[in-house]
């Protein structure tokens, strides 16, 4: 039986990378936190950031010792798929997911005309990222990547992701109070990091913010922009559910090894009804996560976009299967 192995992390993987002119020149680490502080300020006005911006954001005293807690000691837990599954889809989920659809149907449709994404997996990981934008974390972002760039694992990472949350308090599209997320600096309803929001978040109810914390017009629309900008292909389905022969090779098996639905059909891969695939030319892989004893998909291109969310087949299917259930 395959195993997974997981780190429990609050918000999402990191979505996408620093945005370019985002690094500084790593220097020496600082000998005190309040001397790091001062030479993020100094890199800060660098970048063109206001001083009155820098002075309230870096007015820290300490290292977070709740984010320094977390970071150091996320418990690992090696779950199947099957006990992946019930952990993140229960049926409470599940139905929280087609109320969510159902009460934002208009809205969900004009994204869709926008961004031409499914808006049934927006919706899928606007529901993992944050339970429908109810948990978006306590953690203030500058504190959270302040701490991790001082004293954490990652410390390159984060300092550059601390640099990206100053821009946008710079770009005034939420202010240092309200700017919260994870101990781990994802933020807001889609769990962004700082580097992703710059590239992806847009400001869709057109109030002069990219509020991702409390508009939900803006959060599912930087969401959407954000599939469709790493390669979401319109129309296109995701995935679906099928069935496997007895016997079938596991060596041919997962994402990076597709192949034409007629060479699928050809080794006895049928739709999850036991009927064959209505075209033969579409080229999908398929995931067997817990092996011969579990369930089966087909994956098509745009589950590897939902990966660029996060890179884990568990969190793509999860996705998928959670949007599906939202209609």
């Amino acid at each position: 039986m395959i195993r997974r192995r997981f780190l429990v992390m609050s918000g999402a993987a990191v979505a996408a990378g620093p945005m370019p002119g985002a690094h500084a020149a790593a220097s020496a680490p600082s000998a005190t936190y309040g001397q790091f502080l001062r030479d993020i300020a100094v890199q800060g006005r660098a970048l063109g950031i206001d001083a009155a911006i820098l002075d309230e954001a870096l007015r820290l005293g300490e290292p977070n010792p709740k984010v320094l807690q977390l970071d150091r000691h996320q418990p690992e837990f090696t779950l199947t798929w099957a006990q992946y599954r019930s952990r993140v889809l229960s049926d409470q989920k599940l139905l929280a997911a087609r109320e969510a659809y159902a009460g934002r149907l208009e809205l969900l449709t004009a994204l869709w005309q926008r961004y031409q994404v499914d808006p049934r997996i927006v919706v899928g990981i606007w529901g993992l990222e944050s339970n429908f934008g109810s948990r978006i974390g306590s953690f203030g972002v500058v504190d959270a990547l302040a701490t991790l760039a001082f004293d954490g694992r990652r410390a390159g990472f984060f300092h550059s992701e601390l640099l990206s949350a100053l821009r946008i308090l710079q770009q005034r599209d939420v202010v240092v109070g309200r700017m919260l997320g994870s101990y781990a600096g994802a933020m807001g309803q889609p769990q962004f990091m700082p580097s992703s929001f710059l590239r992806y978040a847009v400001d869709y109810d057109g109030d002069g913010r990219r509020d991702i914390w409390t508009s939900e017009p803006d959060a599912l629309a930087s969401i959407a922009n954000y599939l469709r900008q790493v390669g979401w292909v319109p129309g296109a389905p995701w995935g679906q559910v099928v069935r496997l022969p007895p016997g079938l090779d596991a060596a041919i098996l997962g994402r990076l090894h597709p192949r034409t639905l007629g060479a699928w059909s050809a080794l006895g891969v049928r739709r999850a009804d036991g009927s064959r695939f209505s075209r033969a030319d579409i080229r999908g892989a398929v995931l067997a996560p817990d092996g011969s004893v579990g369930d089966a998909f087909m994956v098509y291109a745009n589950f590897d976009a939902i990966r660029r969310y996060n890179p884990s087949d568990f969190y793509g299917l999860a996705v998928g299967l959670l949007g599906t259930a939202a209609t």
